[in-house]
């Protein structure tokens, strides 16, 4: 029989440590799933009502985005930005990560978003609400990131694909404690941390794909969260204070938290 020595065998056993955790949370379900399930539609429903009673918002977040390479390594892209809205119609938010710094400007009629690092912008004509503006940026390929969350009602933007819902208990994020919630839907499972109190925010949201190799992950961790007489005098009208050269919004390189050196698919 051949010995596994050295840093094979601490291998073989954290592998079995790993199997023997899975294993047991596998066993360890909770039980009485009906009213499991309607506590978590509960508290994620209070979160939605809260956030949506919220005219004015404040916030700083940390984004981790997972990628998967053609040769199955994972990666993972971070950053993070800042985000101000004023309902109905108003948000100024930025992001900075390793390849590009972006500030995203609404007044209510025009989006900016603007390319700091190659001082370039872009801008379209879309009056309405912010929810109208999201749902405008998905359908033109350019999705807000964790943009579930800025809805004015998230419960009925998030549940109607859900197919399996558990309240996990506490969570702490942050030095907050939280209700830790998980969800599924037939394409991702979702998490969501949930600030237990009077003031039930987001604290993180994790989105993992079940259909591609490796599961990656999209998550967003909110902290310095503020509302009301909290947040000072927003501004939400675009200077181009650095004689930034404006081009269609299509042409914009690397806006997005996946940056133009990873092509999907490709071999990048």
């Amino acid at each position: 029989m051949q010995t596994v020595t050295g840093k094979s065998a601490r291998t073989t056993k954290a592998s079995l440590s790993i199997a023997v955790l899975a294993l047991l949370v596998g066993l360890a379900a909770p039980s009485g799933a009906s009213a499991d399930e309607a506590d978590a539609k509960k508290l994620l429903k209070a979160m939605s009502d809260y956030l949506a009673a919220q005219k004015t918002i404040s916030l700083q977040y940390d984004t981790h985005l997972e990628i998967v390479t053609t040769d199955q390594q994972k990666l993972a892209l971070a950053s993070s930005g800042t985000v101000t809205l004023n309902r109905p119609d108003k948000i100024r938010a930025t992001r900075t990560g390793g390849f590009a710094d972006v500030e995203f400007v609404f007044d209510g009629k025009t989006l900016t978003l603007l390319g700091k690092t190659a001082n370039l912008y872009g801008q379209l004509e879309v009056p309405g609400t912010i929810d109208h503006l999201v749902d405008e940026l998905r359908e033109k390929g350019r999705p807000v990131p964790g943009a579930d969350l800025l809805l004015s009602n998230v419960y009925e933007e998030l549940m109607p694909l859900v197919v399996d819902a558990k309240d996990l208990g506490s969570g702490v994020i942050g030095g907050v404690e939280c209700d830790h919630l998980a969800f599924r839907t037939d394409e991702v499972d979702w998490q969501i941390w949930i600030a237990q109190g009077s003031r039930p925010y987001p604290c993180r949201y994790v989105i993992t794909s079940k259909k591609v190799a490796q599961a990656p992950q999209y998550s967003v961790t909110i902290r310095d969260w503020k509302t009301g007489n909290e947040v000072g005098a927003g501004d939400f009208s675009f200077t181009n204070a650095t004689g930034a050269k404006k081009m269609d919004l299509k042409d914009l390189p690397n806006l997005d938290e996946l940056p133009n050196i990873f092509a999907v698919g490709g071999k990048k």
